[in-house]
């Protein structure tokens, strides 16, 4: 299902800052294109971790409700060029291709490891999926 929501984009010296007013949500990038394309990613991880936590997700503004001057002003951005646009995804498509796909990887184990390991009936991914999470999360990177 297509997800639409409001966007304030506001050029500044080292690109743009882009403002999603609904979601209390922001992102950037150095060019026009790059902007919109973490525009589709910030509102499309949004929405889905909404979603996966059962939170309520707020309906999106009409474009023309949205008042550009009082979001700069309210967020201190000054900003000669900025415009509003409607940043669409189909969010769960997109969660399927970025946030959920799996993707190979090839390692290496000792060899007394993997007969060990393969005579325990140890699923070689989870066990590592679970190691790397652990890992992960002891860094404070989730």
């Amino acid at each position: 299902m297509l997800s639409i929501y409001p966007a304030c984009f506001f050029k500044e010296e080292n690109g743009y800052s882009v403002v999603f007013p609904d979601l209390d949500l922001s992102t950037c990038g150095e060019t026009l294109d790059e902007s919109i394309a973490m525009a589709v990613d910030c509102l499309a991880g949004r929405l889905h971790w909404l979603k996966q936590d059962g939170d309520p997700i707020p309906k999106p503004s009409l474009m023309e409700s949205v008042d550009l001057a009082a979001v700069s002003k309210e967020l201190e951005i000054k900003s000669e060029e900025a415009f509003i646009n409607m940043v669409s995804v189909d969010v769960d498509a997109y969660a399927k291709e970025h946030f959920e796909k799996s993707v190979r990887k090839t390692l290496t184990i000792p060899a007394w490891l993997n007969a060990a390991a393969l005579e325990m009936n140890i699923n070689f991914s989870q066990v590592l999926q679970e190691a790397l999470l652990s890992k992960v999360q002891e860094r404070g990177t989730l």
